[in-house]
């Protein structure tokens, strides 16, 4: 039984206010910077309440596109970074929890090794990385295109080892019972792993979502056409143009439509995605 101390849970609801606004304002000047014009936001006192520009600046945003030199349409960018993101996503998982699965339930020499050569992979910085993969990339021609955004990210060393390590939890009479059944290994997979990682598979989605969506420098390297653009880099492009010819309004309102789908992801998962980092520390 919790024993209940009024101070205590007062002062536990002081902090948690504290932190939603700590955490909410930013977004909400955003917001409101965005329903208003560009006057409003360089006179130097933005009101904290919307403006009356809100439809004019949304309606141009998800229709023309921002009118700034250099940057295409919204929706094209939302739907390269989304196209992006899901590539990652879904890659990373098929990758990381196959790779887990080999390591951890077949016999064969240097498995371990194997194992401790992808860990290590979690020391290397990006900067190591970043300049021969950009080599192998523009090798296969694979600059400006989905699959170069997209196939040299799918790799995640953290995924197979939280695989890994759910893996081992899973009783070794379970996997013996499937072997006296005449399961065979895919069979195993399909019917017995698969099931029980749903919670850690959606878990990964959302922190793997998120990874892809907010990627930055490695769009910025491989992507010199308009066309594939991502919606980070478009809205780095929009303020770096903004210094010298404010459209500060259409930056916060780009920036506000490029928080909704991972905060649509978090949303919809987030029991999910709870369940499933409570069951990686049981």
């Amino acid at each position: 039984m919790v024993e209940n101390r009024p101070f205590l849970t007062f002062l536990a609801h002081v902090v948690l206010i504290l932190g939603v606004a700590f955490v909410a304002l930013p977004v909400w000047i955003a917001f409101v910077a965005s329903t208003h014009d560009q006057s409003t936001f360089l006179s130097g006192s933005m009101p904290m309440w919307p403006g009356d520009n809100i439809w004019e600046t949304y309606g141009t945003i998800l229709g023309t596109g921002a009118p700034v030199p250099g940057a295409p349409p919204l929706t094209l960018m939302l739907k390269n970074s989304l196209v992006m993101a899901l590539i990652i996503t879904v890659g990373k998982i098929a990758i990381s929890i196959l790779s887990a699965f080999a390591i951890v339930y077949f016999r064969f020499p240097g498995r371990v090794l194997i194992f401790c050569l992808i860990f290590v992979t979690l020391m290397l910085p990006v900067e190591v990385r970043i300049m021969p993969t950009f080599k192998v990339v523009a090798d296969l021609g694979m600059l400006n295109s989905y699959a170069g955004l997209s196939i040299p990210l799918i790799a995640s060393a953290t995924a197979t080892f939280l695989f890994r390590q759910f893996f081992l939890t899973i009783p070794e009479e379970l996997v013996e019972a499937a072997r006296i059944d005449g399961a065979g290994p895919m069979k195993f997979f399909r019917d017995m792993v698969l099931p029980l990682s749903q919670t850690n598979i959606a878990a990964l989605f959302v922190i793997l979502f998120i990874y892809g969506w907010n990627q930055y420098l490695w769009p910025m390297l491989i992507t010199t056409d308009e066309k594939f653009y991502t919606v980070v880099m478009g809205i780095k492009r929009m303020s770096d143009v903004a210094d010298s010819d404010p459209q500060w309004n259409f930056v916060m309102g780009s920036a506000m439509l490029a928080m909704l789908p991972p905060v649509l992801v978090v949303i919809f998962m987030q029991r999910l995605f709870v369940k499933g980092l409570v069951e990686q520390e049981k």
